[in-house]
């Protein structure tokens, strides 16, 4: 079975690539850590399966399915995503959680061979009733606009935090860490989820790992290399990465 990974994660990547190495009914024939390009290359080298990343820079693993003119089998990958994985359980083939275990790993190797074995029809229509579920939800979502406090349980109690109270949002591994002016939180949420539902506000995502409050940002300072950093009024630098500079500085309203 022709095999693609498309995660821009590269130690992710990488430790698929090592545990499909000693299957031989598997060959893989590329790896890719750019969304765009992974879609431009699943339509032009047509593989059998491809594991795909939830979350890339700028476009969505579902945006990438979008953009396919066929459906191979996907194995969708996912740091942590509430809505998707309910999707998942109901509509995909499979997925897998970062970080999942080598044995759940080979378990959807096993259900992948049986499935080409036995060609069983219908995969299309899954498929298409997961981008269905998921358009509904996100739509739902981008509805609610007017977000003004996020839920964060600790221990036996549920604190609400203001959002107008939020500096900025830094990811930890499979979590969010949320400086507000008083304190940090940790989320098991990702900045990805995150930001969708705080983007109608003064917030933006300036990298895959860190979104910024524009109430809190004290100034911009370029480095002697040309990097770009936020200065925070704590005084905490958070850089800027070239992918996300372009719609920062639109939101900021600097051509």
């Amino acid at each position: 079975m022709k095999t693609i990974i498309a995660d821009d994660e590269i130690l992710a990547t990488k430790r698929v690539e090592l545990l499909l190495k000693d299957n031989k009914k598997f060959d893989l024939i590329g790896c890719y850590n750019q969304g765009q390009e992974a879609m431009e290359k699943i339509n032009e080298l047509r593989p059998d399966l491809v594991f795909l990343d939830i979350n890339f820079p700028n476009i969505t693993g579902f945006d990438i399915v979008k953009g396919l003119e066929y459906n191979p089998i996907f194995i969708f990958v996912t740091a942590y995503d509430k809505h998707a994985i309910k999707a998942f359980d109901v509509f995909a083939f499979d997925f897998l959680v970062k970080p999942f275990k080598d044995e759940r790993f080979f378990k959807t190797l096993s259900k992948v061979e049986e499935y080409f074995s036995r060609k069983s029809p219908g995969y299309d229509e899954k498929v298409s009733k997961l981008l269905e579920y998921l358009e509904n939800k996100e739509s739902a979502r981008s509805a609610d606009q007017n977000l003004t406090k996020i839920p964060v349980k600790l221990g036996n109690k549920i604190n609400l935090i203001a959002t107008s109270e939020i500096k900025y949002i830094l990811a930890s591994g499979y979590y969010s860490e949320i400086y507000t002016l008083k304190k940090k939180y940790v989320l098991r949420e990702s900045i990805t989820n995150l930001i969708k539902q705080l983007e109608h506000q003064s917030f933006a995502r300036i990298h895959r790992s860190s979104i910024v409050n524009f109430d809190f940002i004290e100034e911009l300072v370029y480095s002697n290399y040309g990097e770009l950093d936020v200065k925070m009024v704590d005084h905490n630098l958070i850089r800027v990465s070239k992918g996300y500079k372009k719609t920062f500085f639109s939101k900021l309203g600097i051509n």
